[in-house]
């Protein structure tokens, strides 16, 4: 998050944050909070089969790149690994999106274009080849769809047909905040090979495109939930059930909110401290939250395990201080959860909204 953000979104930021407080803190007697033991050699967290060793610091770079603000995390087939940073607009020659093997060893790094505002990043499969989809918000304002090693296939800016946004949105990005401006933030992908897209700073919609990347329409909204948004962030295709379903993070609403694939809403979860993003494999959901936990949803959408939890010293940070002081991070513990993924053995991964940038794996026991 820039320092050079206006006072506006200073203030809406810090009113989720206390009102997602209240919530993740009223959820604290829940019985499926893990807990944490520690030995001379692994730190572990959770409980029975939600049982993970903690790694923080996970993946190293090269001394030629630095850490910046992380905010999202993928995986090729490979088993590669993909981390977005927001990073910063005044280095452009430093790349946004780093890659990592198996091993947490660095393999690549490219993206200088989305420097200052990267933010969503997914590996999908299209046929027999693997491509990145990058969501960039603040002054970049746009989206694209990458080859696996940076090579640009198409870049897209604001729907202009939507009419959801200011004349020159699409032309002429700048670091402008509002409701009436595109600021991208995820994507979830389609069984017809369409993708919805949250832009979950800006007008608060989702966005529906087909499988050539042509806009399609819209649903959404500003609002306090029920179809309505405050910060659509997140979103996933639930592949659970008979029919596959929408998944939207709502939240500064502190919810999950469900849709079917034409947008109509159908239900709400709540219980949430500011969820942020969605994955899922098998029967669980997994649910990073930026008030310092990960959660875990079994197959009927209740809670089987929060992770990394530290709800109330995080929640009584009103400055945010934490975010910019590691050695105020304590083992085994989050600070603000931004993202996180399943890797094809079913250990998860967690970027976290912090200065100096944090990623960890979870390694399921």
């Amino acid at each position: 998050m820039s320092p050079n953000k206006s006072s506006f979104v200073v203030k809406q930021r810090r009113r989720e944050f206390v009102k997602a407080s209240a919530v993740a803190a009223a959820t604290l007697a829940m019985p499926a909070v893990a807990t944490a033991s520690k030995t001379a050699s692994e730190l572990v967290i959770g409980d029975g089969e939600h049982t993970y060793r903690v790694h923080h610091h996970w993946p190293q770079l090269p001394d030629k790149y630095h850490w910046q603000t992380t905010h999202n995390v993928a995986f090729d087939s490979a088993g590669n690994l993909y981390v977005i940073h927001e990073g910063q607009e005044n280095l452009k020659d430093h790349p946004s999106i780093f890659v990592f093997d198996a091993t947490g060893k660095f393999v690549r790094a490219f993206g200088q274009q989305f420097q200052g505002g990267g933010h969503g990043i997914e590996v999908r499969l299209e046929g027999n080849q693997e491509f990145l989809y990058v969501a960039a918000y603040q002054q970049v304002k746009s989206f694209a769809k990458l080859t696996l090693t940076g090579e640009v296939v198409w870049q897209q800016f604001a729907p202009m047909a939507s009419g959801k946004y200011a004349d020159g949105e699409a032309d002429h990005p700048a670091k402008v905040w509002g409701r009436d401006r595109f600021m991208p933030t995820n994507f979830a992908f389609l069984p017809d090979g369409g993708f919805f897209l949250a832009d979950g700073y800006g007008a608060y919609v989702i966005h529906r495109y087909d499988a050539q990347g042509q806009w399609i329409g819209c649903f959404g909204g500003p609002g306090e939930g029920q179809g309505t948004f405050a910060t659509p962030h997140g979103l996933w295709i639930d592949s659970r059930g008979s029919e596959p379903l929408l998944i939207v993070t709502d939240r500064a609403n502190n919810t999950l909110q469900r849709f079917d694939l034409s947008g109509k809403y159908l239900d709400t979860i709540g219980g949430f401290g500011l969820p942020a993003n969605i994955d899922i494999q098998g029967e669980l959901v997994l649910v990073p939250e930026l008030v310092a936990r990960v959660t875990l949803l079994g197959r009927d959408n209740q809670v089987v395990a929060h992770l990394g939890e530290d709800v109330a010293r995080i929640s009584a940070d009103k400055e945010k201080s934490i975010r910019r002081s590691p050695e105020q991070w304590q083992d085994g513990k989050f600070v603000h959860p931004h993202d996180a993924c399943f890797d094809a053995h079913g250990n998860i991964f967690v970027a976290e909204w912090v200065g100096t940038g944090r990623v960890t794996k979870l390694e399921k026991v």
